[in-house]
């Protein structure tokens, strides 16, 4: 028996072990024909979409980790997943191997080497999103509405700005999260870095990034915003509900579509290139 077991170990030595690195893809994604990032059994996901391309081009299962599991219907033009791959796969080549592969509605935008010791998740310092509104009678367009809210009334830009300011900081934000999504000992505490609404093209966005985001918490945000102002609701809700004092709910959520995951930031030290 000791000498098969010898036998076995001289075996596994004329096999060198492969040689892994990890690779940072940034994705862009229409999210409307996705039932959000996280992998199911019976229902288009990225996540599932971007595997199969990995396990097609790799010649083996490839697990994809996300810096953010993006509802259904969520776009985003900057998302990160980390790749660990064969080491003959450069970044680049990865990329355009990918792309060759994935759908029309998912496209690697950008490619880094990582440390090992990276992970998409973990490692982020921060998110970004972006919430898109069309204020004006033509964003009821079809080629449009697909991509933001339209919401043809007017709003005080003033309210909104003033609800954008008093988000900045940490606070609770329990009251802006689907109940029971996150563990009964979370705190619900996030740190906002930024906050503003900005104008755009025949419309407004809402800009926001913080040290992480609750399950919905970015569309219950504009949708409570909006309602302020509206005047369907008094301004001081909004403080209420940052107190999470259970004295008010808040307003339902933005729809998804307009909703966009911009960019995922690391330490700069993680990158290799």
């Amino acid at each position: 028996m000791i000498g098969c077991a010898l036998d076995l170990g001289l075996l596994i030595g004329m096999f060198p072990r492969m040689v892994r690195q990890t690779i940072q893809l940034v994705l862009q994604y229409d999210g409307e024909g996705f039932s959000g990032w996280q992998r199911q059994p019976d229902s288009r996901t990225i996540q599932g979409t971007l595997e199969a391309a990995l396990g097609q081009i790799c010649a083996e299962p490839v697990v994809a980790v996300a810096a953010g599991r993006t509802d259904a219907g969520v776009h985003a033009r900057g998302q990160a997943v980390g790749v660990s791959v064969p080491e003959r796969w450069t970044p680049d080549e990865l990329r355009r191997a990918l792309n060759a592969v994935l759908p029309n509605d998912v496209w690697v935008a950008r490619s880094h080497l990582m440390r090992s010791d990276f992970h998409a998740r973990y490692s982020a310092l921060s998110r970004c999103y972006i919430y898109n509104l069309g204020t004006d009678e033509c964003s009821k367009s079809p080629f449009r509405r697909r991509w933001e809210w339209s919401l043809a009334r007017p709003l005080s830009r003033e309210s909104l700005d003033v609800c954008a300011t008093a988000l900045v900081g940490d606070h609770c934000f329990r009251a802006f999260a689907v109940r029971n999504t996150a563990p009964a000992h979370d705190m619900h505490r996030c740190t906002v870095v930024t906050a503003s609404w900005n104008d755009r093209r025949h419309g407004l966005s809402f800009a926001i990034e913080a040290n992480r985001f609750l399950h919905h918490m970015v569309r219950f945000l504009v949708g409570t915003m909006i309602d302020i102002a509206s005047d369907r609701r008094p301004l001081s809700d909004l403080e209420a509900l940052l107190r999470a004092d259970g004295s008010r709910v808040t307003s339902p959520p933005a729809p998804a579509r307009g909703l966009f995951l911009e960019s995922i930031r690391y330490e700069s030290d993680l990158y290799l290139t």
